[in-house]
């Protein structure tokens, strides 16, 4: 079920979408409610399910983490069980730190977060090319992180 959102929802996303540690005094300043109706208003959306959570982005490199790469992969088979069960061994993988099932000639994309280069050949050779049903495994380093918005590009879809 589609909710229904009004221009104050949608302010009230975008400010927490963009600073999620906010206090609900700045927020109502900020989307011009007072504070007991802009928190009743985020309780509604988070338990409709439009807030899934909040999260602390940490700076990888800061923390020792100096390769995000990405690895395409592909099936053998692309049977429900199957997606599922790469999913599921995707899921179980700390260096995988988001994953897309796609169309076309890929079956996966992984974003790969890693200490370094020998950490990612490693995780390649011996945990993804390894895993039950993978047949083809791509992979790309990145050079530089040109844009960084968060998920979802926050415009009025009323």
């Amino acid at each position: 079920m589609k909710i229904r959102l009004d221009a104050i929802d949608w302010h009230i996303l975008n400010e927490l979408q963009a600073d999620g540690r906010i206090t609900n005094v700045e927020l109502a300043r900020r989307v011009g409610i007072s504070a007991p109706p802009c928190l009743r208003r985020v309780r509604a959306l988070e338990e409709a399910g439009l807030i899934r959570g909040y999260r602390t982005l940490l700076d990888e490199k800061q923390l020792g983490y100096e390769v995000t790469a990405f690895a395409m992969v592909g099936l053998h088979s692309q049977t429900e069980a199957d997606l599922i069960a790469f999913e599921k061994t995707a899921n179980g993988w700390p260096e995988v730190r988001e994953c897309y099932m796609l169309s076309g000639e890929v079956d996966f994309l992984l974003k790969c977060v890693v200490p370094d280069l020998q950490s990612f050949q490693n995780f390649i050779i011996r945990d993804l090319t390894a895993a039950s049903n993978v047949d083809s495994v791509r992979t790309a380093l990145t050079i530089r992180q040109t844009k960084n918005d968060p998920v979802v590009p926050m415009k009025e879809l009323g």
